[in-house]
């Protein structure tokens, strides 16, 4: 047996992510002394308000490749979802009355598509194969020059697969069409260059790389072919494009935090690549019934969602209470029945409700990653085992 570690040991990084001290340290000043509203031009306290935006603003844009006066600051990703596929389709849809986007987005990405519909415009939501991801085929397609919008996550939140963005978007731009992703998942955790991937917008959440919860950015390509109908108005700040005045410490908090991604990015992916590894040998050896749930490759390497057949997901859950998991994503949580992601992997009922998601990050240790292999199995094996 492994070492026992302080517990609960958190295993729940998709979640949320626990803020980085350095971000900390960054925000604080914003939270003290430098207190001002960046709109009050005519003093310092002002200035150095609007100070913090525009170097948080480099920060974040220098990530994926953007330009400053490219990035837009929100509440987070899902306030940014909903502003850019309401706000893409209020100003398009007239003359391209389509938006597609896939069934296993985020909630908050399908029912913003939703309003969408009820406002009279086309969606079409795409399947999956089997690994979780995109047919390039079918979406190919489905494309066509009554198509205004295309959102497709970047990394899944629940079962982790990597969309092919890169061939997605070039798909999206031989028909004209503007490209979205769900980046929350994957900006920090993986290269994302908007120009290499036809990105037109992109939603980044802060409370996902270690940074404060409750400030986002939006991602906006230049020029008028990206122009959205802002769905909070108010000051014109931010351009116009979301109005209220901005969180100066939140948003020092997101820019700090993705600057250290961008320092540790590849160190920190083959680190957590090697503990993953190591952690799905322990459980697929000692459990062969186990069902790994996505891609097996294309794969952010920090999410882990299987299935374990026979098992009630909640019986399991409470017999590892030393482990803080999920059996999904929190935002659907309340929602009961299972998971839509793995239904539409084709996942049985049973499969779907016997379903863990482990999530490793920047905090985990290798003594916390096999305590929690020796845990599961333990716990597995006291209820019985998996179902041949």
């Amino acid at each position: 047996m492994a070492t026992s570690p302080k517990t609960p040991v958190y295993l729940d990084y998709q979640a949320t992510t626990p803020m980085d001290e350095r971000v900390l340290g960054a925000m604080m000043p914003y939270l003290t002394t430098k207190f001002g509203n960046p709109h009050s031009s005519t003093h310092r306290f002002g200035w150095e308000a609007e100070a913090a935006l525009d170097v948080a603003r480099g920060q974040v844009a220098s990530l994926i490749g953007a330009q400053e006066n490219e990035i837009y600051f929100t509440s987070g990703a899902t306030e940014t979802n909903n502003l850019v596929l309401k706000g893409v389709m209020d100003v398009w849809g007239k003359k391209r009355p389509e938006l597609i986007t896939v069934a296993t987005e985020h909630k908050c990405v399908l029912e913003s598509a939703a309003a969408c519909a009820r406002a009279g415009y086309k969606v079409t939501v795409l399947p999956v194969k089997a690994d979780g991801l995109l047919d390039l085929n079918r979406l190919e397609d489905a494309v066509s020059e009554q198509t205004a919008l295309v959102s497709v996550m970047a990394v899944n939140n629940e079962i982790g697969v990597i969309q092919p963005l890169k061939e997605i978007g070039a798909i999206v731009k031989a028909k004209g069409a503007l490209f979205h992703s769900d980046a929350a998942q994957g900006y920090g955790k993986i290269p994302l260059d908007v120009e290499a991937l036809g990105l037109d917008f992109m939603s980044i959440s802060g409370h996902k790389i270690y940074g404060p919860k409750g400030v986002g950015a939006l991602y906006k390509r230049t020029g008028r072919q990206t122009a959205l109908t802002p769905q909070i108005v108010g000051g014109g700040q931010e351009d116009g494009i979301r109005a209220g005045t901005q969180a100066p410490a939140l948003v020092a908090g997101l820019g700090a935090a993705a600057s250290l991604c961008a320092d540790g990015m590849q160190q920190e992916a083959g680190r957590l690549q090697a503990m993953m590894a190591r952690f799905k040998d322990k459980l697929f050896t000692a459990l062969p019934g186990l069902i790994l749930n996505g891609d097996a490759e294309k794969r952010w390497q920090g999410n882990l969602n299987v299935s374990f057949p026979g098992l009630d997901g909640d019986l399991l859950l409470a017999s590892i209470r030393p482990l803080a998991v999920s059996s999904g994503a929190a935002c659907a949580s309340a929602v009961t029945g299972s998971s839509y992601v793995l239904e539409a992997l084709g996942r049985s009922e049973d499969e779907s409700n016997s379903a863990l998601r482990i999530g490793i990050g920047r905090f985990t240790t290798d003594e916390e990653i096999d305590f929690a292999a020796d845990t599961l199995i333990g716990a597995v094996e006291k209820l019985g085992g998996l179902v041949p």
